[in-house]
C-alpha cells in the first residue's frame, strides 16, 4: 500500500469512527448512564469487533453480497429493526441505576456481536474493504483492519468520556430522561442514510 493510500485510509477511518452514528450514539448514552469504567468492555467490544468484522469482510463476506445482491437487503432490514428496538429501550430508560439501558452497560460480546448488525459499521467495512485493500489479499485486508483497530477506540472511546462528563449534569431525573429521549431520536436519525441509500 503506498503512502498516498494509507494516509488517506488513516484519514477515512478517523472521519467514519469519529462521527455520529449508532456506536457512537449508544456510547455517549452509555456514558452518561453508566460512567466510563463501566462502558469500557462497550468500547472494546466496539472497537476489537469492528476490527475483526472488517478482516472477515475482507477475506470474502463482500463476496456474498456481489453474489447474492438480496443478502444486503435482508440484512439492511434486520439493521434496521434493531436499532428501532435499541432506540426504544435508551428512549424508556428512567434514570441512573434503574433498569435503563437493560439495566446495565452493554458487555464487550454484545457490543462486537452487535457490529454485525450495525448498518454504519457493514457501510465502513465494505468500504474500507473494496477501496482500500486493492487485490484483497489477505496482508493487504489486515492493514485496513489494523488501521481500524488502532484508531477506532480512541475515536469511539471519545463518546463515551463526553457521556461521561454529562453524567454530572443529567444527576437530575427529568434532565436525564430528556437526554435518553435525545439520544433515542438520534439514533433513528443515523438511520437516514441507511433507508435512503442503494
Amino acid at each position: 500500500m503506498s503512502t498516498e493510500t494509507l494516509t488517506a485510509l488513516i484519514a477515512f477511518a478517523f472521519v467514519t469512527s469519529v462521527t455520529p452514528g449508532p456506536n457512537n450514539l449508544m456510547l455517549l448514552a452509555s456514558g452518561a448512564n453508566f460512567g466510563v469504567r463501566h462502558t469500557l468492555p462497550h468500547m472494546l467490544g466496539v472497537a476489537i469487533g469492528f476490527t475483526v468484522m472488517v478482516l472477515l469482510v475482507g477475506v470474502g463476506l463482500v463476496g456474498l453480497f456481489e453474489a447474492v445482491p438480496m443478502s444486503y437487503l435482508v440484512l439492511k432490514v434486520l439493521s434496521v429493526a434493531y436499532l428501532l428496538y435499541l432506540a426504544w429501550k435508551i428512549a424508556t430508560a428512567s434514570g441512573l441505576g434503574e433498569k435503563s439501558l437493560a439495566g446495565k452497560p452493554i458487555t464487550f460480546l454484545q457490543a462486537a456481536a452487535f457490529q454485525w448488525v450495525n448498518p454504519k459499521a457493514w457501510s465502513m467495512a465494505l468500504t474500507a474493504v473494496t477501496v482500500y485493500a486493492g487485490s484483497r489479499s489477505f496482508e493487504a485486508v489486515a492493514l485496513v483492519a489494523l488501521v481500524f483497530g488502532i484508531i477506532n477506540l480512541p475515536s469511539t472511546g471519545a463518546w463515551a468520556v463526553v457521556g461521561g462528563q454529562l453524567k454530572r449534569f443529567l444527576t437530575d431525573p427529568a434532565r436525564l430522561r430528556v437526554f435518553n429521549i435525545v439520544m433515542a431520536l438520534l439514533l433513528v436519525a443515523s438511520l437516514y442514510p441507511v433507508l435512503f441509500s442503494r
